[in-house]
């Protein structure tokens, strides 16, 4: 079994300190409640793009969610553990190409090489690698939204632009290409958590 696929607890808490205030340790069963709410409604989501893809999706004990109808400053990935019933909360840039105006909300999805924006829809965690922002992760569009992400080199790493910091400074985060990018001081215990063929579902509900 590769490391990768191995869930590593300590990893995973370390999300609950340090720079990481903002983010949230909680029952996995809190994002039932509440009738309209936005995390419930990507999940569910996330769930049907589960059954769609399954054939593909090999691990279904954790995925990750994203909700770009949040401002970049708030935290918007959800990292879901549904074997262990938890959730974790992190902070994520959205593509320039999404935000022309570095408003800090995402204004439209694009899947055009070249776009230097976000896509939507869902995605599988490929291999990871080291490139030019440290270690990351290839992503793989399994859908029409977003089946250019590999060619377009849509991955996640960490960055500068993604730390809390910047956030506080700024009331926003920094953009990316249409990557998704998180503070440097959590994309190692995030790919460490997640591992390849797991799902990714970012959306705006």
């Amino acid at each position: 079994m590769s490391s990768y696929s191995r869930f590593h607890r300590r990893h995973f808490l370390k999300f609950a300190g340090g720079a990481a205030a903002s983010s949230l340790l909680m029952p996995s069963a809190a994002l039932a409640a509440g009738a309209g709410d936005g995390w419930t409604k990507l999940l569910d989501r996330a769930r049907q793009a589960l059954d769609q893809h399954g054939d593909v999706i090999k691990h279904r004990d954790r995925l990750v969610l994203v909700d770009f109808s949040l401002p970049s400053a708030t935290p918007r990935m959800m990292l879901v553990d549904l074997a262990r019933g938890r959730r974790q909360l992190l902070r994520v840039s959205h593509g320039r190409g999404s935000d022309p105006a570095h408003s800090g909300w995402l204004r439209s999805f694009s899947n055009v090489s070249g776009s230097n924006a976000s896509s939507r829809g869902a995605y599988i965690t490929a291999a990871t690698y080291q490139g030019k922002h440290g270690r990351s992760q290839r992503l793989v569009g399994l859908e029409e939204s977003n089946n250019n992400a590999e060619a377009r080199a849509i991955v996640i790493h960490g960055a500068w632009y993604s730390n809390d910091d910047v956030a506080a400074r700024l009331g926003k985060l920094g953009r990316s290409e249409g990557c998704f990018a998180v503070s440097e001081a959590q994309i190692d215990p995030l790919l460490d958590w997640l591992g390849p063929e797991r799902l990714l579902y970012a959306d705006r509900v």
